[in-house]
């Protein structure tokens, strides 16, 4: 990896948490050759269904750091 492209990397995961998942998926969105709608009417409504799940206690949540360090632990035991 170029300097250049190293200093920008670092730049940038200095940015706080939803400014870096906001560029994340912009990066990933131009990737994308074509956008297919029924894809990403399927996401919406399984936002909206989760939100739903949430809101009326269907679901639980978990804090992210917990659920990282779970997943980091679960990855460990497969080396």
């Amino acid at each position: 990896m170029s300097s250049e492209l190293e200093k920008l990397k670092d730049d940038l995961l200095g940015l706080p948490r939803n400014s870096r998942a906001s560029l994340a998926f912009a990066l990933i969105a131009s990737l994308e050759e074509e956008i297919d709608d029924d894809v990403n009417r399927l996401w919406e409504e399984e936002i909206r269904r989760r939100h739903r799940d949430i809101k009326s206690g269907r679901a639980t949540q978990k804090p992210a750091d917990q659920v990282l360090l779970e997943v980091r632990e679960r990855l460990r035991c497969l080396k």
